[in-house]
């Protein structure tokens, strides 16, 4: 059981995200790659959210003739995510330290987009937008075509808890918890002791599977501490996948690992690209991880230079 004020990676504590389980927690509509990991045919279509979507997801955000038409522009012209115009800045004092200034970017469903830069270029930021864990100064984030940076902080956690999974450099796993335990959190969060209980068997038989399919189906009991690197952010990637979720977003995900553990966490995310057909937005410093990529994005001094 997970204590109400945990502590989490962004600074906000467990019961603040009870349904947002930081930023981790079952899809709406797009549901069912998970099922197909034991398949030896896993399906690579993709599927369309849009007209699937829970009524607490689809509702608040698409409340205009308007916002419905985007939306359905965005799925014709096969936008999954994007930044419009996108400015933020930093103050440091009485300074104000611009960081994005008028970012555009878009991810294609299926596609797996790098985005490369130096320190400070403003791609974690960028990432963070994508991921409404902070919102632009200026310009817009859009979800199939719907805006998500400007609705309420508790609809933003309800997309976070069903539709995005994320993954961090510093593999933010829970200290006290096992591997397991770590990756059935966010369902632990998201349906509370008793709806969690009641299914149980079948959120350890899906965290179980998860973590066999990263590797880690021998590391079940043991705590992060007696966890390698590798492992941590495997543990963490099994994580993020238990929401099933239709985006995963990478910040720097190899960049606290050795090389060859490097390679193999990438490896896994190209499989999962690959054989699952998700949709795969990673920050990343180093140009050979990049090049990985269906597509690289870089940024210079919070601009898009190359695409």
């Amino acid at each position: 059981m997970i204590r109400s004020h945990q502590s989490l990676p962004n600074g906000e504590s467990v019961d603040e995200l009870k349904d947002g389980s930081a930023g981790l927690g079952r899809d709406a509509g797009y549901g069912g790659w998970l099922a197909r990991l034991d398949s030896p045919h896993p399906s690579r279509g993709v599927v369309d959210t849009a007209a699937s979507e829970s009524k607490d997801v689809a509702g608040p955000v698409v409340k205009s003739a308007a916002g419905a038409v985007a939306a359905a522009s965005a799925r014709r012209n096969g936008i999954h995510l994007a930044a419009k115009a996108v400015k933020k800045s930093y103050r440091k004092g009485h300074v104000s330290i611009p960081v994005l200034r008028g970012v555009d970017f878009e991810a294609r469903p299926g596609e797996f987009t790098a985005i490369v830069g130096q320190s400070g270029s403003g791609k974690s930021t960028l990432l963070h937008l994508l991921g409404t864990l902070d919102a632009p100064d200026a310009g817009e984030i859009h979800l199939r075509g719907q805006r998500i940076d400007n609705i309420a902080a508790r609809e933003r956690d309800v997309i976070r808890n069903r539709r995005l999974g994320m993954i961090f450099q510093f593999y933010h796993l829970l200290p006290e918890l096992s591997t397991l335990e770590n990756v059935l959190a966010p369902v632990m969060i998201r349906e509370g002791v008793f709806g969690y209980w009641r299914k149980r068997r079948e959120n350890v038989a899906r965290a179980t599977r998860l973590l066999e399919m990263v590797g880690l189906g021998h590391r079940l009991a043991h705590r992060p501490r007696e966890l390698s690197g590798g492992e941590m952010q495997r543990a963490a990637i099994a994580r993020a996948l238990i929401a099933e979720p239709e985006i995963l977003l990478a910040d720097e995900p190899t960049g606290n690992l050795d090389r060859q553990t490097g390679r193999e966490i990438l490896s896994l995310l190209r499989t999962l690209n690959d054989e699952h057909h998700l949709t795969i937005v990673m920050v990343t410093h180093d140009l050979a991880i990049a090049s990985q990529a269906d597509r690289t994005v870089r940024l210079v001094e919070g601009l898009v230079e190359q695409v």
